[in-house]
């Protein structure tokens, strides 16, 4: 099961029922959040979610909106005993980003962690998720992520028996242990069926279109993409500003067939985006428009209510 809470969907600068760019992932007591803008507290706050099990920060680039909040976030992490080191993660030169705005954050009672993205695409295996990192088209080097949960293949009874395994030495094999028994060993792939669908999360904002966004949203339960402007006038202010219009991320939802897509990272003067939806909708039908505090929970298939 993944939690999912759209913290923020607005762009550039905050506004009263509105706060900028962040993203909450729980998964198996971890959390993952994706950027920390002005005013994520207070809607983490209002969410009733806790700070303290934020174990990975990623960071998609370093404009003001996606990363002003983070060092209040680092306070109030530590105000609340947080031991447990944190992992952020970015594009080139985030530890000296995140250490420049530790100048007002400068002691914490826990250990920051830093894993900075060079290449193209990056696969990363934490708190027990496959992260994906993979460059987009924005007027400074930034990054879109996947999370993804995967899942194993059900427990074949008949194949342990047949091989004459003891019921004790079945939990291990599932669990992708070695066993030996009589001499001989054995691997969780004998007994285990094929790989089922997993959950899927993918996250872009601040992006021309580009066939990675495309790619990497391909499978994705949840589509979270920006749509900066929804006047299809704006269209060229979209191209100028390296964004993107809500037209444009339904076509990349609509080639890479998701579940279903969230639009976000609104502009400003975009004042009620709902307004543009029926037309959004006629390109990819299954778009929401995105709130503060929208949430969803992603489940495997067989474990829907």
């Amino acid at each position: 099961m993944l939690d999912i809470c759209l913290l923020g969907c607005g762009g550039m600068m905050p506004l009263p029922n509105r706060a900028l760019t962040s993203l909450m992932v729980r998964y198996n007591g971890s959390t993952v959040m994706i950027d920390c803008g002005e005013a994520t507290q207070l809607t983490v706050r209002r969410q009733g979610w806790s700070f303290k099990p934020i174990d990975v920060l990623l960071v998609t680039h370093y404009h003001a909106d996606h990363i002003s909040g983070l060092p209040g976030l680092l306070l109030t992490m530590g105000n609340a005993e947080r031991t447990e080191p944190l992992t952020i993660v970015g594009p080139p030169g985030v530890e000296r980003v995140v250490n420049s705005l530790r100048v007002i954050a400068p002691e914490l009672p826990f250990e920051i962690r830093f894993i900075e993205l060079h290449d193209k695409e990056e696969i990363l295996d934490l708190v027990g998720l496959k992260i994906t990192a993979f460059r987009v088209n924005h007027n400074i080097t930034c990054y879109g992520y996947s999370l993804e949960l995967a899942r194993s293949g059900k427990f074949d009874v008949a194949a342990a028996q047949a091989l004459g395994l003891p019921v004790q030495l079945w939990n291990p094999l599932q669990k992708g242990q070695t066993v030996t028994y009589e001499g001989k060993e054995y691997t969780g792939d004998m007994v285990m069926g094929a790989d089922r669908k997993g959950l899927k999360v993918t996250y872009c904002t601040d992006s021309r279109p580009t066939q990675s966004i495309t790619e990497h949203a391909i499978g994705s339960d949840l589509f979270i993409c920006e749509g900066m402007y929804g006047d299809p006038e704006d269209a060229k202010k979209a191209r100028e500003k390296k964004h993107m219009t809500m037209y444009e991320a339904a076509e990349i939802a609509k080639e890479a067939d998701v579940e279903e897509m969230w639009l976000t990272h609104f502009s400003p003067s975009l004042i009620k985006p709902k307004q543009y939806l029926d037309a959004v909708r006629e390109i990819f039908p299954r778009t929401e428009m995105g709130k503060d505090r929208m949430t969803k929970v992603l489940n495997f298939e067989d474990e829907e209510s």
